[in-house]
Protein backbone atom coordinates (compact mmCIF):
# COMPACT_ATOMS: atom_id res chain seq x y z
CA UNK A 1 0.00 0.00 0.00
CA UNK A 2 1.27 3.52 -0.70
CA UNK A 3 2.14 6.36 1.45
CA UNK A 4 -0.09 9.31 1.77
CA UNK A 5 -0.12 12.39 3.85
CA UNK A 6 -2.76 14.35 5.46
CA UNK A 7 -2.35 17.50 6.84
CA UNK A 8 -5.11 18.51 9.73
CA UNK A 9 -6.45 21.27 11.29
CA UNK A 10 -8.02 20.64 14.80
CA UNK A 11 -10.03 23.00 16.71
CA UNK A 12 -11.70 23.71 19.95
CA UNK A 13 -10.27 23.47 23.50
CA UNK A 14 -6.86 21.20 22.18
CA UNK A 15 -3.98 22.79 23.86
CA UNK A 16 -2.86 22.66 27.64
CA UNK A 17 -4.73 19.08 27.60
CA UNK A 18 -2.13 16.60 26.37
CA UNK A 19 -3.73 16.46 23.26
CA UNK A 20 -0.43 16.22 20.68
CA UNK A 21 0.82 13.21 23.07
CA UNK A 22 -2.66 11.90 23.27
CA UNK A 23 -1.85 12.05 18.90
CA UNK A 24 1.70 10.80 19.01
CA UNK A 25 0.42 7.72 20.78
CA UNK A 26 -1.98 6.90 18.23
CA UNK A 27 0.33 7.77 15.33
CA UNK A 28 3.28 5.73 16.49
CA UNK A 29 1.23 2.88 17.76
CA UNK A 30 0.37 2.56 13.21
CA UNK A 31 3.67 3.12 12.31
CA UNK A 32 3.02 6.96 10.79
CA UNK A 33 5.37 9.74 10.91
CA UNK A 34 4.78 13.23 11.22
CA UNK A 35 3.96 15.73 14.30
CA UNK A 36 1.58 17.81 16.47
CA UNK A 37 1.96 21.23 16.64
CA UNK A 38 0.38 24.07 18.83
CA UNK A 39 -0.79 26.76 16.71
CA UNK A 40 -0.67 30.75 18.05
CA UNK A 41 -4.22 30.71 17.27
CA UNK A 42 -5.20 27.82 19.76
CA UNK A 43 -5.52 24.88 16.61
CA UNK A 44 -3.40 21.84 16.81
CA UNK A 45 -1.65 21.26 13.33
CA UNK A 46 -1.29 17.48 12.77
CA UNK A 47 0.54 15.82 10.19
CA UNK A 48 0.35 11.91 9.65
CA UNK A 49 2.12 10.31 6.93
CA UNK A 50 1.84 6.63 6.23
CA UNK A 51 -0.28 3.94 4.76
CA UNK A 52 -3.54 4.73 3.74
CA UNK A 53 -5.72 2.69 6.11
CA UNK A 54 -3.67 3.72 9.15
CA UNK A 55 -3.44 7.35 8.66
CA UNK A 56 -7.65 7.22 7.84
CA UNK A 57 -7.50 5.56 11.87
CA UNK A 58 -5.89 8.14 13.21
CA UNK A 59 -7.92 10.75 11.82
CA UNK A 60 -11.07 9.22 12.83
CA UNK A 61 -9.85 9.21 16.64
CA UNK A 62 -8.84 13.01 16.27
CA UNK A 63 -12.32 13.73 17.34
CA UNK A 64 -13.57 10.51 19.32
CA UNK A 65 -14.72 9.87 22.53
CA UNK A 66 -11.13 9.02 23.99
CA UNK A 67 -9.78 12.22 22.76
CA UNK A 68 -8.83 15.04 25.29
CA UNK A 69 -10.32 18.44 25.53
CA UNK A 70 -12.89 19.38 23.49
CA UNK A 71 -12.49 19.26 19.89
CA UNK A 72 -14.91 21.58 17.39
CA UNK A 73 -13.63 20.50 14.33
CA UNK A 74 -10.98 19.14 12.38
CA UNK A 75 -10.30 20.36 8.60
CA UNK A 76 -8.02 18.56 6.84
CA UNK A 77 -6.18 18.58 3.52
CA UNK A 78 -4.08 15.85 1.51
CA UNK A 79 -0.30 16.71 1.17
CA UNK A 80 2.81 15.77 -1.11
CA UNK A 81 4.34 12.46 1.06
CA UNK A 82 7.73 13.97 2.01
CA UNK A 83 8.82 10.57 3.53
CA UNK A 84 9.56 12.36 7.30
CA UNK A 85 10.86 10.22 9.96
CA UNK A 86 9.41 9.41 13.30
CA UNK A 87 6.89 11.20 15.12
CA UNK A 88 7.20 15.06 16.60
CA UNK A 89 5.92 17.21 19.18
CA UNK A 90 5.99 20.71 19.09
Amino acid sequence: MSAVRVVALVEGQVQGVGYRWFVRSAATARGLAGSATNLPDGRVEVVLEGPADDVRAVLAELSGPRSPGAVGGVRQRDDVVQGVPGFTVG
